[in-house]
């Protein structure tokens, strides 16, 4: 909940900028913190940032503390109000049977973070400052990072914080019906019928109060850090830093081109570099699939459960460790992310005969969950509306648009599938990952917003992703 207030603030004071919201409450952030920045399996991943308990002092050697000259400025006085209201319904009918479901969903966050200040370093002083210094590369916290690799310190230069005790409110209304009936007869029986009708609903109101002087957001200068332990600071936001045993060679099992994942040639490359992933998904059995495919609708529901579940991949995927209890989930959301690993356990390593190369069920469910913690709230939303197998199949067929020549005859989507209902859900869903979707005549023409970011790959990739797993009913 305040991770989410802090990213929605970001996205909008900063949006594709330099600031990192914090993640959560516990956080201490001052000015000077070393945080570790950590790389991400694909290349097209935003960084992790895990903050630490220490400052650029406690890893200097010397005895002389680095003393920065800092200042306060008025930021701005931010309120914002977000919200979702989700409306779906469902009817079957079969010979014997038919079952209707309807669902509806509503959610509000209010952020009340009023004045907000910025304190920031005077970086030329600090440039001065560092000149001559080395890192103490014997203490605990370097030692650790370079035995991780993909790991690069920084140095808070800026922080956003509040002046005044605040709030962050959450409100959620879910409610749904389900009606059924069930007829049985035969030769020598009965007939039988069976009704059943039942509604549900749930309202949730939360509040969590902030205190003065606790840091929202931040920014970072890297670190470039040398055998000997003296560093370099990197001013310009295109210098990244780095232990310099990693700056020889590139090491990662990353699948996916480091270019600018917007640009239209090579979002179709990045793609088609991952298709062995979205076969190897379709090639599972279809009870497998289909319950990966409800365990992902099911964790897609809330973005904390998304980010739990990317956690627990990653450690398995890039420190190869069992992954570790997450105290921020919910039991439910745990039984899922369980259900999800003890599938992909079951599965196993499968090779893909038709390529000659193998890749594991964990790294393509990897893959997924990936795309899926890069959405915004907003796209995993309408992207869980659309989670069955007509719609997949008409967002694929866009997918495949927007990677290519970015028209898509009507007559090849069928015009069935693409009702104005269906188009309104897409143009919503493609809209939130700086993707727009037009409609001219008998063509649907997209077009990649030329936005910061990789949005678009993120959303390709999930709905390829789930389309591999869900199954024709």
């Amino acid at each position: 909940m305040f991770a989410t207030a802090t990213r929605n603030f970001v996205a909008e004071v900063d949006h594709g900028g330099l600031l990192i919201p914090v993640s959560s409450l516990n956080d201490t952030i001052t000015l000077l913190t070393v945080v570790v920045k950590r790389k991400r399996f694909w290349l097209w991943q935003k960084p992790k940032y895990l903050t630490t308990d220490f400052n650029l002092n406690d890893i200097l050697k010397g005895d002389t503390p680095i003393q920065p000259d800092t200042k306060e400025t008025d930021f701005i006085k931010y309120n914002g109000t977000y919200g979702d209201n989700i409306q779906g319904s469902m009817n079957a009918n079969f010979v014997h049977s038919n079952v209707s479901l309807e669902a509806k969903d509503s959610s509000k966050l209010q952020s009340s973070f009023g004045g907000l200040k910025k304190e920031e370093v005077n970086v030329q002083k600090l440039l001065q400052d560092s000149k001559g210094r080395v890192l103490d590369m014997s203490h605990c916290l370097i030692q650790q990072a370079k035995e991780k690799h993909r790991r690069v310190f920084g140095i808070v230069k800026e922080r956003i914080v509040t002046t005044n005790p605040c709030s962050v409110i959450e409100e959620v209304q879910q409610g749904g019906q389900c009606g059924g009936r069930l007829s049985l007869c035969g030769p020598k029986n009965p007939k039988v019928s069976l009704k059943e009708n039942g509604s549900l609903s749930t309202d949730s109101n939360v509040t969590v109060e902030i205190p003065t002087h606790t840091t929202i957001a931040y920014g970072l200068i890297e670190l470039e850090v040398k055998h000997d332990g003296s560093y370099k600071l990197c001013l310009m936001s295109d210098t990244m830093g780095g232990f310099e045993v990693d700056s020889f060679a590139h090491k990662g099992p990353v699948d996916v081109s480091g270019a600018l994942a917007h640009k239209n040639n090579h979002l179709r490359q990045d793609l088609e570099q991952l298709n062995d992933h979205f076969q190897l998904l379709s090639s599972l059995p279809v009870t497998t699939r289909s319950s990966l495919f409800q365990q992902f609708t099911e964790v897609m529901q809330d973005q904390t459960a998304v980010s739990a579940l990317q956690n627990v991949l990653d450690q398995m995927c890039l420190d190869k460790s069992l992954p570790q209890g997450d105290t921020t989930t919910t039991e439910p959301q745990k039984q899922n992310i369980q259900a999800i690993l003890d599938l992909v356990e079951q599965s196993g390593q499968v090779g893909l005969a038709q390529t000659g190369q193998s890749t594991s069920v964990l790294t393509a469910i990897h893959l997924i969950s990936s795309a899926l913690d890069e959405m915004t709230n907003d796209c995993l939303a309408v992207l869980g509306i659309c989670c069955n197998h007509t719609m997949l199949q008409t967002m694929e067929l866009l997918v495949q648009c927007v990677s290519e020549k970015g028209e898509l005859s009507l007559s090849r989507a069928g015009q069935a599938a693409l009702t104005e209902d269906v188009f309104e859900k897409a143009e919503h869903l493609f809209a939130t990952s700086n993707v727009s979707l037009k409609r001219d005549g008998d063509t649907v023409k997209t077009e990649i917003n030329q936005e910061p970011g990789n949005l678009p790959l993120a959303l390709c990739i999930a709905v390829r992703g789930l389309g591999s797993l869900v199954c024709c009913v």
